[in-house]
């Protein structure tokens, strides 16, 4: 998709397959919980889907996040303007981990794959945080992951620490960027 185009939040443009962002409505903890409900997308997040109150609590918190901090996990809509799943940052939501610093992160649709999409994303996503003055993020990646850490090696982070999550016992390869 060479020569496309993605546009951030903020309306400038970042190298990729033209994408939007957008903060959530409620109505996408309906589409959300549609897009993810497949044990492919939840893989490695587990591998069960969530409930539908789930989404409807994350989508009020990511439009609270957005009136604080400026960032969120955005709805990310594809050319045709349709919801595929999200991508942004928020603050490490877990008391383990890298607690105190900003994620970034990336989940979509499995129709949504390969395409670049989250790549574009998530770029757009670095450049806002970026704007909004924080100095580095993270992302906590299952290192079975090979299309996320691909994502999070192509935005130039570098592996760092790594986790165990207490409630799956998974690891969790932390990777990390100065901006």
């Amino acid at each position: 998709m060479a020569g496309s185009t993605a546009v951030s939040p903020a309306g400038s443009v970042v190298d990729g397959p033209a994408v939007r962002l957008r903060v959530p409505t409620h109505e996408d903890a309906f589409v959300w919980h549609r897009l993810f409900d497949d044990p492919e997308v939840m893989d490695f997040l587990g591998g069960a889907s969530a409930e539908l109150s789930v989404y409807e609590e994350l989508t009020a918190r990511q439009r609270r996040h957005d009136a604080e901090h400026g960032f969120c996990l955005w709805t990310l809509l594809d050319p045709a303007g349709d919801p595929i799943g999200f991508t942004g940052a928020q603050p490490w939501p877990r008391p383990w981990g890298p607690t105190g610093e900003t994620e970034i992160g990336w989940r979509l649709a499995r129709a949504a794959w390969g395409r670049g999409y989250a790549s574009a994303a998530a770029r757009a996503t670095v450049e806002r945080v970026r704007a909004a003055g924080v100095p580095a993020v993270v992302a906590m990646v299952d290192p079975r992951n090979a299309r996320s850490v691909a994502v999070a090696r192509g935005l130039g982070m570098e592996p760092a620490e790594t986790y165990v999550s207490p409630r799956s016992g998974q690891s969790a390869l932390c990777f990390r960027l100065v901006l």
